[in-house]
């Protein structure tokens, strides 16, 4: 029982550990790039040595992949839970809102927490190769979406649905990275939603509603 215990207490320290190199790995990584961002300055930030990045990850690059990786994996959860709470009979508008939701969050909140989504953002326009992992979340959301989308929109089959559904993701990662970025910041919540959901939902629409 005694080894038990102490090999719980490995196992939880070392998914500490984990989790800090992470945490620590996205702020750099959202502060400054990949490029500018050292393997130094994460333990340092994170309180760990630098074998723990060898142990755990591999190596830095290792590091920050799999740090901006799980970054967009909450994004995705966060978007599906949203999609997820809508009933069958919801309006276009409140599909664009929960679309839009986890990006609307960060450009009321700011600072990391949109510096983050901008990472996010920057990735999910190119994933690099070896995320097949996250495979099945896209699809799920693409899934989830359709599902609300399709009662809104009669007549528009499934393969212009997903290029519409794209359309409107690559649209929020546009706004994220550019400089109306820093605009949409700046506004209140309320305000921001009034003028970004009615966007979405005419990327969802198309040129036929």
């Amino acid at each position: 029982m005694i080894r038990e215990n102490k090999t719980d207490l490995r196992r939880e320290a070392g998914q500490r550990t984990r989790d800090g190199l992470q945490s620590a790995a996205l702020e750099l990584l959202a502060q400054r790039g990949q490029e500018g961002v050292t393997l130094r300055e994460i333990t340092d930030r994170a309180g760990a040595n630098v074998a723990a990045v060898s142990y755990h990850f591999g190596s830095l690059k290792a590091l920050c992949d799999t740090a901006i990786e799980h970054a967009l994996e909450q994004y995705l959860d966060a978007q599906m839970a949203a999609i997820d709470s809508l009933g069958p009979d919801a309006a276009l508008e409140e599909v664009a809102a929960a679309f839009a939701g986890p990006m609307m969050r960060a450009f009321a909140a700011g600072g990391q927490d949109l510096a983050v989504m901008r990472t996010v953002a920057r990735i999910g326009i190119e994933p690099p190769q070896g995320w097949e992992r996250l495979t099945g979340k896209f699809e799920k959301s693409r899934r989830d979406v359709l599902r609300v989308l399709a009662p809104n929109i009669p007549g528009v089959d499934e393969e212009e649905l997903i290029f519409r559904t794209r359309c409107a993701a690559g649209l929020l990662n546009w706004l994220a990275l550019a400089p109306i970025g820093t605009e949409l910041a700046a506004l209140p919540a309320e305000r921001l939603e009034r003028q970004l959901v009615p966007v979405v939902a005419g990327a969802f629409r198309g040129s036929g509603g």
